[in-house]
């Protein structure tokens, strides 16, 4: 097969690149940058799909985060690829701020106080009733807390996009501007050469 391994990936491996990239994050992270930024599509489409993608991650609900966003982005007519990116807001750097946050916030929201004594009791039985008093305030401050965050990566998005494919029409355009030229000057330097041979 085309572009197979050599050697197969162990479970270990394979379950240490899901959860940590195989590169340095800055390098992810451009990476992300450029994978968003030359999407197709209107600048408010891709801006939207990262918006949906990112307020997903702020859900509790791990392993759905792709259909949240897809969902999101179809309703608020966003890039469905950009939504499925914008869900790596959600990493092992970011989830224990945004559980935290968003258990304490909705916590907070509910008047209830912040304990955290259901959460090992939850998933030791693995129970939804269990599970409830945990999911139920961190999906109540996923709201006001993916919102804005989701707000802030759209303007990011919306103009980012804008700006980079104006960069790139101005490149492409200077590259049509020297290749005229070029073409020109090839013409120019050739007419005496016809004339003489005209005259001949």
């Amino acid at each position: 097969m085309l572009f197979r391994r050599r050697t197969s990936q162990t479970f270990a491996e394979r379950f240490r690149t899901a959860v940590w990239p195989r590169h340095s994050w800055s390098r992810s992270t451009r990476y992300f940058i450029k994978r968003v930024l030359r999407l197709s599509g209107s600048p408010h489409a891709v801006a939207a799909g990262v918006a949906a993608g990112v307020f997903a991650s702020f859900t509790p609900f791990i392993g759905f985060h792709f259909i949240i966003a897809f969902v999101l982005a179809f309703v608020i007519g966003g890039n469905l690829l950009a939504a499925g990116l914008g869900t790596f807001f959600g990493n092992p750097l970011t989830f224990p701020v945004i559980w935290v946050s968003t258990f304490s916030v909705g916590n907070y929201i509910l008047g209830r106080p912040p304990h955290l004594g259901p959460l090992h009791h939850g998933l030791a039985e693995r129970s939804l009733d269990a599970l409830w008093p945990v999911i139920e305030p961190m999906s109540v401050g996923a709201i006001p807390l993916g919102l804005p965050v989701a707000l802030i990566f759209y303007c990011v998005g919306y103009f980012g996009v804008r700006a980079f494919r104006d960069m790139r029409r101005e490149r492409l355009e200077a590259r049509r501007r020297e290749r005229g030229e070029t073409v020109a000057e090839g013409q120019s330097e050739a007419a005496p050469a016809l004339e003489e041979l005209d005259q001949t």
